[in-house]
């Protein structure tokens, strides 16, 4: 572990209340007031008559940060042992000529699921949106940006790679590049193999409890199943909002349900989205597996080779020893985006999910190169 370096400017963290209209009534009830905050590089302040905000000056790209899931935009503010946060590592690499100066938004994106995949979800809210456009337009009018999408970039690790990849992709206008650092892909790797787990968590809260002896196969295992809760999954949410901690199986489950419900919204089903797979035997019913499918980036760089040929810089990495065999998805995705022709860089390195924000010493001087003037 490197010892911290200090700098004598260090850049200037604001933290301001956005009230967005976008995630008002949002169906989870979650707050729709927000903190939102921005860091201003060293330099900023100088030499203007209105200082921080929007006006007369210099203007700089910007970069959206895109935390994992159970994450907020402001943890990426704490003071970490050992480690930079987010500012402190952009300050140095400022400092070591490695990147130039840029601003940096840290969005509050968390859900009462743990967070969210940074789209659309008619069971979850309106994130796509609130993002790009409540956000963006935000910042740019309280803050010196380069207001264009040629000089604006968005980055994250996990859920927020995830994010920041099919931002590139469905999104394009409003993003000039991307850094997915272990982000979601190939579902069939990621997703699939957790669902027996979480399974076990949710016949916990089954009604009838389940009985010792034999078994009526018909009677306690339906079939056909259409994905809909049956009341466990309910239950287990109200246990687990009950609690002050969780463990690592209702941790699982619940990011299994986040998932769900992101990828899979229907707001005539009870919790407003269904089940991929059956509740009882752990079948996968097709065609609701079709339906998460839809947003696996793997299955999307064709649709979408357009929009990602216009980005001026798309950014992909991955430990070949990821937990949940992100590596994998993220083989394919660089091979699919090999075969349409697009340019990308994409590197290996050798570890795992955990504690990887040292990757951004490779995609935030990236992502500058790739937005600057």
């Amino acid at each position: 572990m490197a010892r911290k370096r200090s700098y004598q400017h260090a850049g200037t963290t604001v933290v301001i209340e956005h009230d967005s209209r976008v995630l008002a009534d949002n169906p989870l009830g979650d707050p729709h007031l927000r903190k939102l905050a921005v860091w201003l590089p060293p330099g900023y302040d100088e030499g203007t008559a209105r200082g921080r905000m929007a006006g007369r000056g210099r203007r700089y790209p910007v970069l959206f940060d895109l935390v994992g899931f159970t994450g907020s935009g402001l943890a990426h503010l704490n003071w970490r042992p050992f480690d930079e946060n987010v500012p402190e590592r952009a300050v140095r690499l400022i400092a070591e000529r490695k990147m130039g100066p840029c601003i940096v938004v840290f969005p509050d994106c968390f859900t009462c699921l743990g967070g969210n995949q940074y789209i659309n979800s008619s069971a979850i809210g309106r994130y796509a949106d609130y993002l790009t456009r409540e956000l963006i337009p935000h910042v740019d009018r309280e803050f010196r940006t380069l207001a264009s999408r040629e000089h604006r970039g968005c980055f994250g690790k996990s859920s927020g790679g995830y994010g920041a990849m099919i931002h590139g992709m469905k999104y394009a206008q409003y993003w000039g590049a991307i850094a997915d650092h272990s982000g979601d892909a190939y579902f069939e790797f990621c997703y699939l193999p957790d669902w027996p787990r979480t399974l076990n968590e949710l016949d916990r809260y089954r009604r009838p409890a389940r009985r010792a002896g034999r078994q009526n196969a018909r009677a306690t295992m339906p079939r056909p199943a259409d994905g809909r809760d049956d009341g466990r999954a309910r239950r287990f949410l109200e246990a687990v909002w009950a609690k002050e901690k969780l463990n690592e199986a209702e941790a699982h489950a619940l990011m299994e349900l986040a998932m769900a419900a992101s990828y899979d919204p229907d707001p005539k089903a009870p919790l407003g989205f269904r089940l991929p797979v059956n509740l009882d035997t752990g079948e996968l019913i097709p065609k609701r597996w079709q339906r998460w499918r839809r947003h696996d980036p793997v299955n999307l760089v064709g649709e979408y080779a357009r929009n990602l040929e216009s980005l001026r810089g798309i950014y992909i990495d991955c430990g070949w020893r990821d937990q949940y065999q992100l590596h994998f998805g993220a083989r394919i995705l660089s091979r699919q985006l090999a075969a349409h022709g697009i340019a990308h860089v994409y590197e290996e390195f050798d570890d795992n999910h955990s504690s990887i924000d040292y990757r951004m010493d490779a995609s935030l001087p990236f992502l500058y190169r790739s937005l600057k003037p």
